[in-house]
């Protein structure tokens, strides 16, 4: 395999670490409302489990609520029942047609929690992140063991998945560093 495929391959899947990472980071709960936050929750939808987002609308109306408008009125008893057995510690109220989340501010002791959750997340990802290096480098010594290239091109190459690393990393960094912001943000 060529040496630009080896870094092509690698930054690909440490773009796709920085995204799940990102992604991870948006089910963590801030100060304000965030329909992401209610992607883990599933309904059972005529016996089949079905994603709160495919059975409702979610809008944030209000910084600290949220708003859910089943398409099926009468899920809303299901989709109460799924929010309250959820990890939230949300407490549903409806009127018949739609379903309110009030978010209640976040103490400082919970705040901190977020944090230590984001921060574990962040780490996650950076060990993804150096997985990658390793891999690509291990795939980089081992075809210059079998003479595929020279140990020049191969030392040029590994510090080059060295800079990838340091430049996904850096930005698994920032995204943390925005998400502990908004977390502890009063």
């Amino acid at each position: 395999m060529p040496i630009s495929d080896i870094l092509t391959n690698a930054e690909e899947h440490m773009k796709k670490a920085v995204s799940s990472t990102e992604n991870e980071f948006t089910h963590i709960r801030t100060g304000r409302a965030n329909p992401a936050m209610l992607d883990g929750i599933s309904v059972d939808y005529y016996g089949t489990p079905t994603p709160l987002s495919q059975v409702s609308n979610i809008t944030t109306p209000e910084p600290r609520s949220i708003l859910i408008t089943p398409w099926d009125k009468g899920m809303i008893s299901d989709i109460s029942k799924s929010i309250l057995n959820s990890d939230l510690s949300l407490n549903p109220s409806n009127d018949g047609t739609v379903i309110r989340l009030a978010l209640p501010a976040l103490t400082e002791d919970r705040r901190k929690e977020y944090v230590k959750v984001a921060d574990k997340k962040g780490e996650d990802g950076k060990v993804a992140i150096r997985n990658i290096r390793r891999d690509a480098i291990d795939h980089i010594k081992k075809e210059e063991k079998q003479k595929l290239f020279s140990e020049d091109e191969s030392k040029t190459a590994q510090e080059k998945v060295q800079k990838l690393t340091d430049q996904y990393i850096k930005n698994i960094d920032d995204v943390h560093t925005k998400k502990v912001a908004d977390i502890m943000e009063v």
